[in-house]
């Protein structure tokens, strides 16, 4: 019997090995097909490490809202108009959750009157908070890109009664799914293993996972002559040469295409040390190094990456190609820039805060961060 159950066993491993075990499925798409060949597209959320976690000042338990240059009168006016209830009014301005500093007007909501506001009045009230720059959480909030909260909480390490907690006090900025009150959470943690497990999962990024299925089904040497940007990336040619040879069906991650620089730093965060210059990378360093293989950073000043954008790069439009620089302007200002890959999706570097790290989006969802104002649009620029 022990050797007809070891046989047996001996079945199933190889037939694990040789690929019939049921696999875990995940959400992939495939890009529109173009001279970069056709792409399948996955999402992974980006978690920041411990150290960086570390070094990283947390807010306290109690969520404050700032009135600037105001009066309680005129507060309670704004709440009022914006739908929120009046019972929930008269506690914010009672004695116990409203404190008055010179022109300003501290309100100090509790979990339940957060919990009691609706999307849509929750929505109006903090666009109105994010108007200043003491409302840090609304100016700058988390967002679910994407829209699937589920999706964006599946893997983290947040208790179940702060999952709970966060899907009540979601929000919508335009059409972006985005979440504020950290310090909501942040009452229900126990320890500081659980004050940790909250910033980790609201600091995790989603980025996507871009993937070139072989065997080609496009002319070579197009697809060779996009993805090297001509005499720019021309180190890679050598590989894009030899997969194009390649008959078997196979994917091979695009981040394989890549200039060095941008391969070094892709799906990672900066390091404490990259600070030690005065400011971190941004977005305009990122883009402008992109065909680099050292980083120049001279690109750390906005002014100097501007004047370089201008002079060494020509506006063009669509369609895009691998390598050009998408910048968001609006009313002529200059709101953020990332670079072309391929189809809808840009490597880009959302701020250059030391917890923004280097990451694949689509376009739409980088128009969701950004966009300013319905006249916000995207100008590209290539190099000369």
């Amino acid at each position: 019997m022990y050797p007809r159950v070891c046989s047996l066993f001996g079945l199933v491993a190889a037939l694990c090995w040789a690929g019939f075990a049921p696999a875990v499925t995940e959400p992939t798409w495939t890009v529109k097909s173009g001279p970069w060949g056709e792409l399948a597209v996955r999402t992974v959320h980006l978690e920041p490490p411990d150290n960086l976690l570390a070094i990283v000042s947390k807010p306290t338990t109690v969520t404050r809202w700032t009135f600037e240059q105001t009066t309680e009168k005129s507060v309670r006016e704004i709440l009022l108009h914006l739908g929120v209830p009046e019972a929930i009014v008269a506690r914010l301005v009672s004695p116990t959750q409203m404190v008055a500093s010179g022109n300003n007007i501290v309100l100090l909501p509790s979990v339940e009157d957060l919990v009691a506001l609706s999307v849509p009045v929750r929505s109006a009230l903090y666009a109105e908070l994010a108007k200043s720059p003491a409302n840090e959480y609304q100016r700058d909030p988390v967002f679910i890109l994407g829209g699937d909260v589920e999706d964006w909480l599946s893997g983290c390490d947040m208790t179940k009664p702060q999952q709970a907690l966060m899907r009540k006090l979601l929000w919508k900025r335009g059409s972006a799914l985005v979440f504020s009150d950290i310090q909501a959470l942040l009452t229900l943690a126990k320890d500081p293993e659980e004050v940790t497990a909250v910033f980790r999962t609201i600091t995790r990024v989603r980025s996507l996972i871009v993937e070139l299925k072989l065997p080609l089904s496009g002319g070579r040497a197009t697809f060779i002559d996009y993805w090297s940007a001509g005499a720019l990336n021309a180190e890679r040619v050598p590989f894009l040469s030899a997969i194009t040879r390649r008959r078997a069906p196979q994917l091979i991650d695009v981040t394989q295409f890549l200039p060095t620089l941008a391969r070094r730093r892709i799906y990672t965060f900066p390091t404490a040390a990259m600070g030690l210059k005065g400011r971190m990378p941004d977005c305009h360093w990122t883009s402008l190094n992109f065909f680099e293989e050292e980083p120049k950073d001279l690109f750390l000043d906005s002014g100097k990456a501007s004047e370089h954008l201008l002079s060494a790069y020509a506006a063009v439009d669509p369609p895009y190609k691998f390598g050009d620089v998408l910048c968001f302007l609006d009313r002529g200002e200059g709101l953020h820039t990332c670079v072309q890959i391929a189809d809808d999706i840009v490597l880009t570097k959302n701020g250059d805060g030391i917890l923004a790290p280097w990451t694949m989006m689509q376009i739409k969802d980088v128009d969701e961060i950004y966009r300013r104002t319905p006249d916000t649009r995207v100008q590209g620029y290539r190099l000369k």
